[in-house]
């Protein structure tokens, strides 16, 4: 009888995926409705078809993250369908603001953030019924991201002008530091 070697053991240990790797589909997601939701406030024209993608491929995520609470092919398909309705739903009432009555009704910026709120309230929701704690995060960085975006439509000016300071900050502090470590190094030699 010979004993299990070390490979035959990292050979039977399940492979689990980094953390980076689980989570940069939530990370694309929050990036794409954060940049949708910017474009269509600044560009005063909600883009449709963006949307329109947008939401299936969160319904995707949410597949994929609650894929594995399924046991069978059954619920899988529960899975799908309950996801596929839910999304469904979204982009039916997301179209029923872009009508052009509706539009008539409200600026393309107000109609980019009532489409982002209908985005964060169907991923939360979506969340839920899927059981995963990744989409559940995700609304609710999307639901604080909501008074992000609106302090930053109202005050651009302020916000770019802090930033530059801020970055004006940094680089005389990196800049001060960099031109006393060759001093500091000669001395010690």
């Amino acid at each position: 009888m010979s004993s299990p070697s070390v490979n035959d053991a990292e050979a039977e240990k399940p492979r689990h995926p980094s953390f980076w790797v689980r989570d940069i589909p939530f990370f694309l997601v929050l990036v794409l409705t954060v940049t949708g939701v910017a474009y269509t406030s600044f560009s005063d024209r909600p883009i449709i078809l963006y949307w329109e993608l947008l939401a299936p491929m969160i319904g995707l995520v949410c597949v994929g993250a609650g894929w594995h609470h399924t046991t069978d092919s059954a619920t899988r398909w529960r899975l799908i369908a309950t996801q596929g309705l839910h999304w469904l739903a979204f982009l039916l009432v997301m179209n029923l603001l872009l009508l052009p009555s509706v539009q008539r009704l409200f600026n393309a910026g107000s109609i980019g953030l009532a489409i982002f709120v209908l985005l964060t309230l169907g991923t939360f929701t979506a969340g839920v019924h899927v059981l995963s704690w990744h989409v559940c995060l995700l609304g609710l960085i999307m639901t604080l991201s909501i008074p992000a975006i609106a302090f930053i439509q109202t005050s651009a000016l302020i916000v770019a002008v802090i930033g530059t300071g801020i970055a004006t900050v940094v680089a005389l502090i990196w800049w001060h530091r960099r031109a006393k470590r060759p001093s500091s190094e000669a001395d010690s030699v």
